[in-house]
């Protein structure tokens, strides 16, 4: 393959584009330097990505994977729901699947084959239109099938491990592996596949069933989710797992926590165990209000809270802080 000089002039010119060499420029999708992540998260706040790229597929990420330097940290990010970037960005790679990897396709009246870029809500609403039945729990999770699998995300009673065939995902040179979730190492809120593997896609199974039903299912599932959570403010959906027995909300609210703030961060005063930003909270205000609330839980009840959350990146006074934000792109619209 021929290298486009145009394109390799046109890259960023950083310290860790030049180590990526002559692959970042085989590389299809955007690549940009200082990439501003806040506009892109739910919680609106953090530092810049050292280097993003969005690939357009999966042999362009397998390249990216195939060329990053050991030494280089690997980030991975679908829609920013359940994150919080810390105010000093993400040193190294941040990969944002995009397009490329949403597709959604209905098998056999039975299976739903999903990118792990899909919205875990767009994934229900296939299911619906090709009358499959048991996947509407994921009209409850915030988010994309990849951060779905990372966490063995779930809600209203059931979670991914419950609908999951099998998950692919490449490994950190690049090659496509097919998983089972007998090889995941799946539990609550847990998901064992390495950290530095990158989800790719899924086939859930669900049950032939009446479409009517099934959107009368996800009608009431959005209709819970609209009276019970802050779903229209600044927040990242449920800060903490529940810990076995107990419901983290109700040890959150029993700890005296519901509204408290520490600068621009509150506890939700709709659901204790929602953090949100008010308008000018920082990710260092956020995850403040998260550690007191887990002092406080302690404290308490004796229970320790476990981060549901992802908190990536580094403090904004970390030596491999990020400070500045370029928001030029180049390459294929991923």
């Amino acid at each position: 393959m021929s290298l486009d000089p145009r394109r390799k002039a046109a890259l960023p010119d950083t310290p860790l584009a030049r180590r990526l060499g002559d692959a970042l420029v085989r590389v299809r999708g955007r690549a940009s330097a200082g990439a501003d992540l806040a506009r892109i998260t739910w919680f609106r706040v953090g530092g810049p990505a050292e280097l993003m790229i969005r690939p357009v597929d999966v042999d362009d990420l397998a390249i990216v994977l195939a060329a990053k330097p050991a030494d280089v940290p690997l980030t991975v990010i679908g829609v920013g729901s359940n994150l919080l970037v810390r105010d000093g960005g993400i040193p190294g790679i941040t990969v944002r699947l995009g397009r490329g990897f949403a597709e959604i396709e209905a098998e056999d009246g039975r299976f739903i084959r999903a990118g792990a870029a899909a919205l875990d809500a767009n994934v229900a609403k296939v299911a619906r239109d090709h009358g499959i039945a048991g996947l509407e729990f994921l009209t409850g999770v915030p988010g994309t099938m990849g951060g779905a699998l990372r966490m063995n995300a779930g809600a209203y009673g059931r979670e991914i491990k419950d609908v999951l065939i099998t998950a692919e995902a490449l490994d950190p040179s690049g090659r496509l592996h097919t998983l089972r979730p007998e090889d995941m190492d799946l539990s609550y809120r847990h998901c064992g596949v390495p950290e530095d593997w990158v989800f790719v896609a899924a086939t859930l199974k669900g049950e032939p069933g009446d479409p009517q039903a099934i959107a009368a299912r996800l009608d009431e599932i959005r209709a819970q989710r609209e009276d019970s959570q802050p779903i229209r403010t600044r927040t990242g959906g449920s800060t903490f797992a529940n810990p076995e027995g107990h419901s983290a909300w109700k040890l959150v609210d029993a700890a005296g926590c519901r509204g408290l703030t520490i600068g621009g961060a509150q506890v939700s005063e709709k659901h204790t165990n929602f953090l949100i930003n008010t308008g000018t909270a920082t990710a260092a205000d956020l995850e403040a209000l998260g550690e007191e609330v887990r002092r406080r839980v302690k404290e308490t009840s004796g229970v320790e809270l476990r981060w549901e959350i992802r908190r990536v990146g580094v403090p904004a006074d970390h030596p491999d802080a990020i400070t500045a934000a370029d928001t030029s792109e180049t390459g294929d619209d991923a």
